[in-house]
């Protein structure tokens, strides 16, 4: 069965970029939130088996909505989406609790890669 993945970004380009590279793939698309308050609401209501999350978003960011997924489902899977340079950052998600993290601008076979990983 295919795997479900919750792609979070503020950025509806980079949403929309991810979901072209996971659908031909052959994964499914469990829904997109463009802030953590609203990646936290889906991912309760979905249960994906990925989320895909960008570090920097409005209102709460990707680290604090890790953290709280984290707080809900412990075997959650996550992994970060960051801009270059954001080191310390990438740091604390791992320690939060992500699996992986991949860098802007996206390589879709990095992004195949991190996933699988994530997922199997």
């Amino acid at each position: 069965m295919a795997k479900s993945i919750l792609i979070c970004d503020d950025a509806a380009f980079m949403r929309m970029m991810i979901k072209d590279i996971l659908v031909k793939n052959g994964y499914n698309i469990a829904g997109e939130a463009e802030n953590g308050v609203k990646a936290v609401e889906k991912y309760q209501e979905t249960k994906p088996d990925l989320v895909l999350m960008d570090i920097t978003m409005p209102e709460m960011d990707g680290i604090q909505a890790l953290k709280k997924i984290k707080a809900i489902d412990a075997n959650a899977s996550v992994v970060m989406c960051s801009a270059m340079g954001q080191q310390a950052m990438v740091i604390e998600s791992i320690q939060s609790g992500a699996r992986d993290f991949i860098v802007k601008p996206f390589q879709p076979d990095r992004v195949i890669e991190a996933v699988k990983k994530a997922v199997e």
